[in-house]
């Protein structure tokens, strides 16, 4: 009974996350970075009203929760600036390895006196 109730498990959990993956895809997080700032601006507009809705359901005044987050976040920026700060490091690796070896070489000089 064990090795079933394992078995369940893996395939609730795999469904789950296949299901997530396919929620993903759908919604177009999978896709490039316009696709994904318009996944978000959807999500943006939809997130008041969702919240508004469950709090009526589960009998909460509005009043008394904090207002929803304002998300001011571009992902195509974001991977702009990314991809700008990993190749300025790129860019400098190979004299900032020289430099480090200078001073690890001058270290080791320094030991051996």
């Amino acid at each position: 009974t064990v090795v079933a109730f394992d078995s369940f498990r893996f395939v609730i959990k795999g469904g789950l996350a296949g299901a997530a993956v396919y929620v993903a895809y759908d919604q177009g997080l999978l896709g490039s970075g316009t696709q994904g700032a318009e996944a978000l601006k959807k999500a943006q507009a939809a997130l008041p009203p969702a919240i508004q809705e469950w709090t009526r359901y589960i009998g909460w005044e509005v009043s008394t929760l904090p207002p929803t987050p304002k998300f001011d976040f571009s992902p195509s920026d974001s991977w702009n600036k990314g991809v700008q700060t990993v190749m300025s490091a790129l860019s400098v690796a190979p004299t900032r390895a020289c430099e480090y070896t200078v001073e690890g070489w001058k270290y080791v000089k320094d030991l051996v006196k």
